[in-house]
C-alpha cells in the first residue's frame, strides 16, 4: 500500500553505481523543483550500488530535506527500483527519471500538464519528434528499439512509439493500481507499466520530449534484448493465469 499524498510532486530517481554523477542530477532536479510553487520530494533509490552513491546521496539528504534515500535488498534490477520508489512516494503527482537525465528535468511539465488536465498516465517519447533527440543513439542501438517494438506490438498490442523512455509521469490512483500489481523486475518493466494502464482502463498519453543520448547507458541490447523479450511472454502469461487481478 502507498502512504497517504501529503506533497504535490515526487520525483523517483532509481541508481545504480551513479557516484559520478548522482550529486550533479540531484543538484539539477532540485534547482527546477525550487522554481516551482508546489510541494515536492526527490525519492532515490538505491539499487545496490557498490560505489560511493549511497554516501553521495545521504549527504544530499542531509543537505536538502525534500531529498529521500531507499535501499533495495540487493542488486534487484531497475522495475524492482521503480516499483519500490513509486509506492513509497507521497506525492499525488509522481515522475520516475533516470539518473542520467538523458531526458532533462525541465522536461517534466511536458508530461505533467496532460496529467492535471485529466490523463492518468503520460509517458515521454523520444520517437514523435526525433530532431529533437540529440546526440542520438547509435544505428545498432536504434535498429534494437524498433525490433523491440515490433515485438511490444505483436506480443502485447500495445500502439506506443516508445515504451522504453526512462521518463513517466503517474495520477496517483494510478499508480496505486498498476505498481503494485507490477511482477517483472528488470528492464521489461516499462512495458508491463503500460500493458497494466491499458488493462485497469487508465488515459494513457505519449508526448514527445527533448532526449540526449548517454553512452554510459547500463542497458546492453545483447545482453538485455533476449530477457527483455522473455518479459513480454511473462506479461501475457502473468495476464492469461490472472496474477494481475488483485495486488500483491
Amino acid at each position: 500500500m502507498m502512504p497517504p499524498a501529503t506533497i504535490s510532486l515526487s520525483v523517483v530517481i532509481p541508481v545504480y553505481n551513479e557516484a559520478a554523477r548522482i550529486p550533479a542530477t540531484l543538484r539539477q532536479v532540485l534547482e527546477c523543483l525550487e522554481r516551482r510553487k508546489e510541494s515536492y520530494e526527490v525519492v532515490v533509490v538505491d539499487d545496490g550500488s557498490m560505489d560511493d552513491t549511497v554516501a553521495l546521496v545521504e549527504q544530499m539528504c542531509r543537505e536538502s530535506s525534500p531529498v529521500r534515500l531507499l535501499r533495495n535488498p540487493g542488486n534487484c534490477g531497475k522495475g524492482y527500483a521503480i516499483r519500490n520508489g513509486m509506492l513509497q512516494a507521497r506525492g499525488e503527482y509522481l515522475l520516475f527519471t533516470d539518473a542520467d537525465l538523458s531526458a532533462p528535468i525541465t522536461e517534466m511539465d511536458r508530461l505533467l500538464e496532460p496529467l492535471q488536465s485529466g490523463y492518468d498516465v503520460v509517458i515521454g517519447s523520444r520517437v514523435l519528434q526525433p530532431e529533437w533527440v540529440h546526440p542520438r543513439q547509435s544505428p545498432m542501438r536504434e535498429a534494437a528499439g524498433r525490433l523491440f517494438n515490433v515485438c511490444v506490438r505483436g506480443i502485447t498490442s500495445l500502439d506506443f512509439q516508445d515504451t522504453q523512455c526512462g521518463c513517466k509521469a503517474f495520477r496517483r490512483e494510478a499508480t496505486q493500481a498498476i505498481f503494485s500489481r507490477q511482477k517483472i523486475s528488470g528492464f521489461g518493466f516499462d512495458v508491463e507499466v503500460l500493458y497494466l494502464a491499458r488493462k485497469f482502463g487508465y488515459r494513457t498519453l505519449e508526448v514527445p520530449i527533448h532526449w540526449s543520448n548517454d553512452t554510459r547507458t547500463k542497458v546492453h541490447p545483447f545482453r538485455d534484448g533476449p530477457r527483455m523479450f522473455l518479459d513480454l511472454l511473462r506479461i501475457r502469461r502473468n495476464d492469461w493465469s490472472g496474477k494481475y487481478n488483485s495486488p500483491a
